[in-house]
């Protein structure tokens, strides 16, 4: 995952979730039917994709999958 456009491509495939483009920045609130069941899904699809463990504990407290994805690409 090198992208944001990779994470995106990640969060479709991995979560079956038709994500737009707007919705990377809008707080994980604002997304349909987001749940806790898929921030475990997506991330365990980042840590296979990055090859390293994720710290849980600061993506529990993201408010949106850009702060995920930042935390995700060490950014």
């Amino acid at each position: 995952m090198q992208t944001i456009d990779d994470f995106v491509r990640l969060v479709r495939d991995e979560l079956g979730m038709p994500l737009a483009e707007h919705q990377v920045s809008a707080d994980l609130d604002q997304l349909p039917d987001w749940d806790s069941l898929y921030l475990l899904k997506l991330v365990t699809a980042l840590e296979q994709a990055t090859g390293r463990q994720l710290p849980v504990g600061r993506l529990l407290e993201a408010r949106s999958l850009s702060e995920i994805y930042r935390l995700a690409a060490g950014t």
